[in-house]
């Protein structure tokens, strides 16, 4: 793996990836693995290390995967992949592979795995992968490919690119929130402040959803002693995984239902597992090949309707936590410990050498407490208008991108090629990952992130090619 951090001149390339996190290496990897010829592919990734976005980023063990190994593969024809990199890099071979494969592995792991299979990929390629620490500021397309201008290299021609920027961590949504000193207002994935957050300090951790899950093991994790505040609009926590099943029923009927139907069919082929002896998590693990048929197949109506009123249920029930995890915030809930408010926050304000929050409850009341310490866990921006990615803005600005549905990310077409403001798509740029969320909501986890990268990277190959 080649760096080129002393910013020559960059000679043109066959694919040029925007992105080191797991979206960017998935796509190196698949492209090595395709190539026929010595093709010319370039990642460009301004951190100095690859396959460590928000998601793989945390160098610490009580941080897990909310997958079980088994079901973690980089690759389609591979699906015990991820299991194998397990499996070898395992002291004595832990447990055995069954045990393994069903145990949720410390996260960090697979960035090591992205890592080692794309030092594979690059030894066994007749392609070339160069990676270049910078930042990308803008970008022109033609019908023969793309004009990079990168911030430290300047300009790099490539006959394709792949969009696969990551995610971009929202800001703090409360009126002072800019005048809190750096040290008293963290973000979850600032791992190693949360990790130095003192054990005696009162803590306010903003948002429930899974980096509130990691901010709350690092503080369990160093004995945390505190009070710990969780504040989010619905205070629902994440909910665990059960032993794997699949419920026994035909998703196709969901497709032609509205949104309120399918609510109600669910929450029966709920009812109906539990009582034929089946977790209810059976009835998500059944649709879960189904989430972008499902998304796709709504009005625009219910889009929004799912988005003002059902995301929140939908992300407890479809993105589910370790069971030990699990056990372990139901424990510290009921030591009260750990306590939920349920409320917008409204202001954060220095109040003497504490922090004051101030959050407005459903019936309008304001309810207040005093902290130490804020942790902003309110998740990934969702609007590329307003992600303060230079490049997302130059593409917008220019007409040859749109946002996507709702504003959310960048409208891309099915096989997921760039759709300029006029409604063209281009045939040699592509955009994957959290980008795509807007048109097909399912688009971060891993089965998805592999398939946009394969299919992006064979076509860009093949055009490379002619």
């Amino acid at each position: 793996m080649k760096d080129t951090a002393s910013a020559p001149p960059l000679p043109p390339c066959d694919i040029a990836i925007v992105g080191g996190g797991a979206g960017g290496v998935l796509t190196a990897i698949h492209a090595l693995h395709a190539a026929a010829t010595p093709a010319r592919i370039v990642l460009i990734e301004p951190n100095g290390t690859l396959a460590q976005g928000v998601a793989y980023a945390t160098p610490y063990a009580e941080h897990l995967l909310n997958v079980p190994a088994r079901r973690m593969s980089a690759f389609d024809d591979a699906p015990e992949d991820f299991l194998d990199f397990v499996v070898d890099t395992t002291p004595d071979g832990g447990p055995g592979r069954d045990t393994l494969g069903q145990q949720y592995v410390e996260r960090r792991r697979y960035g090591d795995y992205l890592r080692d299979r794309l030092r594979r990929a690059i030894a066994a390629s007749p392609a070339t992968l160069t990676v270049v620490q910078d930042r990308v500021a803008s970008m022109d397309l033609d019908e023969h490919g793309a004009t990079l201008v990168l911030e430290g290299h300047g300009r790099l021609r490539a006959a394709g690119v792949v969009l696969a920027v990551g995610n971009t961590p929202k800001p703090l949504p409360a009126r002072g929130a800019p005048q809190l000193p750096e040290s008293r207002s963290l973000a979850a994935w600032d791992f190693a402040a949360v990790k130095r957050i003192p054990a005696n300090e009162e803590i306010c951790i903003v948002g429930s959803g899974l980096s509130m899950v990691d901010t709350v093991l690092s503080l369990a994790d160093n004995g945390h002693r505190g009070r710990i505040h969780v504040l989010s609009r619905h205070a629902l926590l994440p909910l665990a995984h059960a032993a794997h099943a699949v419920a026994d029923f035909d998703p196709e009927p969901l497709l032609a239902m509205d949104l309120r139907r399918r609510m109600r069919f669910l929450r029966e082929a709920a009812r109906q597992a539990v009582a034929a002896g089946l977790p209810w998590q059976a009835v998500m693990e059944r649709i879960r090949p189904h989430g972008q048929a499902l998304w796709q197949s709504m009005s625009i109506s219910d889009q929004r309707r799912f988005l003002r009123h059902g995301v929140r249920q939908w992300d407890v029930h479809r993105h589910r936590i370790a069971p030990q995890v699990h056990a372990q915030l139901r424990a510290l809930l009921e030591n009260g410990q750990l306590q939920l408010h349920r409320g917008r926050l409204d202001t954060v304000v220095a109040h003497g050498d504490r922090i004051r929050v101030t959050a407005r409850l459903r019936d309008g009341r304001a309810e207040q407490f005093d902290v130490d310490t804020v942790v902003n866990a309110t998740g990934v921006e969702l609007r590329a208008q307003t992600m303060r990615n230079p490049l997302l803005h130059d593409l917008l600005g220019k007409g040859l991108a749109q946002p996507g549905p709702h504003g959310i990310g960048l409208k891309a077409a099915r096989d997921g090629r760039l759709v300029d403001a006029e409604g063209a798509s281009h045939a040699r740029a592509f955009v994957i990952g959290s980008l795509r969320i807007g048109c097909v909501w399912e688009s971060i986890a891993v089965p998805e992130l592999r398939g946009q990268a394969e299919t992006a990277a064979r076509q860009l190959l093949a055009l490379a090619g002619r």
